[in-house]
Parts: C-alpha cells; sequence; structure tokens
C-alpha cells in the first residue's frame, strides 16, 4: 500500500513538472518579447531595482516560512536564466565588433622589437625565442613592469611575461599588470622549467651556503632546498640574474637556482641537476602587444571583471559562461586594493571573440558587473 501511495505521488509529482515546465516555456517567449522590446527602446536588460520588486512581491505570495525563502530563491534563478536568454536575443546579431578587437590571419613579427624582463639566459628569454624564433630581435629589462611600459609606449612590439607555473601557481603581480596597462594578450607559449643548482666551476656541493633565484624556484626546488638547513635562500628578480650573481660574486659560497642554458651561458658548474620537485614543471607565458587583435587559430578568451559586492554575485556570474555552455579553464582573484575584502577575477575560457556563445557571456557579465575588460583572445 505504501508503495502505491508513493507512485500516486510521484505520478502527481509529474503532473505538476509538466505543468512547471510549460509555463517555463511560456515566461522564455515572453522574456524574448522583452529583450525585442528593451532592444528599440535601449533599455538595459538588467533591472536590479525591478528584481527586487518583483522578488518581494513573489515571496508575499508564500504561504509558510519555508517556501517565502524558497520561492525567492526559486525566482531569482529564474529571473537570472531570464536576463541570460535576452543577452542571447540580443547578441544574435553581435559581431563581437563593440569591443574593437579586430581578427586578423596572423601575428605581424617580422622586423618587430621584443622585450623581456631579465637577462640572457632566463627562462623568460627562452620563451621568446620559443615563440618568436631565433632570428628575433629581442632585448631584456630589469623588471616585468619595465617591459609592460616598453610596449605601452611603443618601443617594443611585444612583450614577454610569465603568468603561471604548474607547481608555484600564479604569477600574481603580472595579473596586476595587465590592468595596469592598455596592452593585449596576444599569445601564450609553453616553457618546461627544468631548475639546477649552480655555482663556481671549483666549488663542491658541501661548501655552499647561500642559494639566490627568483622566488617561484626557490618555491619550485623547496623539497632540495630545504633539507639543507645550513643553506640561507635569498630571493632576486630573475634566475639568470642569481646565475650572474653568483659569477660576479667570485664566492665558491654561493649557488643559483637557474636553468642548465643559464649555467653554460654564464660559466657555472652544475652542483645538483633537476632538482625541481615536479619532474613536469612548466611555466605559461603571455605575449602582449598594444594592439586588440585575434589570429584565427585563437582557442583562449581572458577577461577580467569586478562583482558587485553581495551575495551570490560570483556565482551569477559564472552562470553566464554555464548558460552559454562556454568551457572555462582558469579563475584567479585578486584583491582591490582600493576597498579592503573585495575582489576582482581573472578567467580564461575556451573559444575565440567570434563564437556567438562566448559574445553572449560576456555580453552578460559586462552588463552585470562593476566593470569588465577583455584581456586578450589568443
Amino acid at each position: 500500500m505504501d508503495r502505491l501511495d508513493l507512485q500516486e505521488i510521484r505520478g502527481k509529482l509529474d503532473q505538476v513538472d509538466a505543468k512547471l515546465a510549460e509555463l517555463f516555456e511560456e515566461r522564455m517567449k515572453l522574456c524574448a518579447d522583452v529583450a525585442e522590446f528593451k532592444l528599440g527602446s535601449g533599455k538595459a536588460v538588467y533591472d536590479p531595482a525591478r528584481e527586487k520588486e518583483k522578488l518581494s512581491a513573489i515571496r508575499s505570495l508564500a504561504k509558510s516560512p519555508f517556501t517565502e525563502i524558497a520561492l525567492g530563491e526559486l525566482f531569482t534563478q529564474i529571473m537570472a536564466i531570464s536576463r541570460r536568454y535576452q543577452y542571447q536575443v540580443l547578441g544574435a546579431g553581435s559581431s563581437g565588433d563593440e569591443w574593437k578587437f579586430k581578427l586578423v590571419e596572423y601575428l605581424p613579427t617580422y622586423g618587430k622589437r621584443v622585450v623581456y624582463q631579465g637577462v640572457e639566459g632566463a627562462y623568460s628569454h627562452a620563451a621568446a625565442i620559443q615563440f618568436f624564433g631565433q632570428q628575433a630581435d629581442v632585448y631584456h629589462v630589469p623588471a616585468w613592469d619595465d617591459a609592460m611600459r616598453e610596449v605601452a609606449e611603443g618601443r617594443a612590439a611585444y612583450a614577454v611575461l610569465p603568468i603561471e607555473n604548474s607547481s608555484a601557481g600564479a604569477v600574481i603581480d603580472n595579473y596586476d599588470l595587465l590592468l595596469k596597462y592598455d596592452n593585449y594578450i596576444v599569445g601564450e607559449t609553453e616553457v618546461p622549467i627544468n631548475h639546477a643548482l649552480l655555482g663556481l666551476l671549483e666549488a663542491e656541493l658541501s661548501q655552499i651556503r647561500t642559494v639566490y633565484s627568483h622566488p617561484q624556484a626557490l618555491m619550485q626546488c623547496s623539497r632540495f632546498l630545504n633539507s639543507h638547513r645550513e643553506w640561507k635562500q635569498i630571493s632576486l628578480e630573475n634566475t639568470a640574474v642569481a646565475a650572474k650573481k653568483v659569477v660576479g660574486d667570485k664566492d665558491v659560497s654561493q649557488a643559483a637556482v637557474a636553468s642548465e642554458t643559464a649555467g653554460k651561458l654564464y660559466g657555472l658548474k652544475v652542483l645538483k641537476p633537476a632538482i625541481n620537485h615536479n619532474s613536469c614543471n612548466t611555466t605559461r607565458f603571455i605575449i602582449l602587444g598594444r594592439d586588440p587583435v585575434y589570429r584565427l587559430d585563437a582557442k583562449k578568451v581572458s577577461v577580467c571583471f569586478e562583482l558587485p559586492h553581495v551575495s551570490g554575485s560570483l556565482y551569477n556570474m559564472l552562470g553566464h559562461f554555464i548558460y552559454n555552455h562556454v568551457n572555462m579553464l582558469m579563475i584567479q582573484s585578486r584583491p582591490i586594493l582600493e576597498r579592503n575584502w573585495e575582489y576582482r577575477f581573472f578567467v580564461d575560457v575556451e573559444g575565440t571573440l567570434k563564437d556567438g556563445p562566448v559574445r553572449n557571456a560576456l555580453l552578460g557579465i559586462q552588463k552585470e558587473a562593476v566593470n569588465m575588460r577583455i584581456l586578450g583572445s589568443y
């Protein structure tokens, strides 16, 4: 008898669900009509005051405290879906031109100057050669900020910056530089990282007391380095700079964590090869230029946005990707310095600016975020 009662209840639930589905379809058709009206009138899709008023009215229909909360949550999601549908209708004829990005067949690189941070033998140098070729006109500057400024002020066509390491994570300072300058990501390349402990030709491992390198390189080799508690670890701005310092100081107690290529370049001996604990360690470098262009073979879009400081805002923003079936590849948060406990988010997604679903998702985020910037499609 209990089983029969349960089946009857389930049957009634199926009937109610069918009615809900039918009503939802009807509501979406009305939302399309609303979108067409807003397209003609220039009225914004997102009207927070109207939504607040609507939610209040819906909650007032509840028969119990539980359904008051549940109806509020349900209709918050229904209205979010309705907005995304309206953005889809509005964006159907969009070409992405509103973001001023130009589609190009290839990047103009011949005869162009390329800047990287550090000195010869740095991994950034290797990334520049890997992307632009052995004959590229490359030069270096002391800091990442300097590299970005070289491009922004026209002295270099492209800059090469590390953005993420498979072991140590994001190079967070460079995320901030993406907003400081009006440069655009136009490409990327991945460089396998194989750190070695380098010393003077006459040095022995037992003599080492101080190790220099970039902070991330020290982190990537922490298991090996921390096993030598007698060693002092000192951070420098670059792995190759560390190698150069060891050569310049001529102190057998000093060593550098850098590539074997840097060791050969500066005449250092490999005291210990392959000391990074992740044998698959890789750093992703981004290529930045002054112009908002993207190639025909682009596969990724990078975007940054700030959120309203309210509950559920990140969930609602990422919902634009979910609704449009856009695959998110990476998300990184950074604090907004001028506003305590508020954050901006950097997101990479699959696709390009010529893809309708990507444009629809970005249109929704642009309309609802505090601000949004497309960093590049590449």
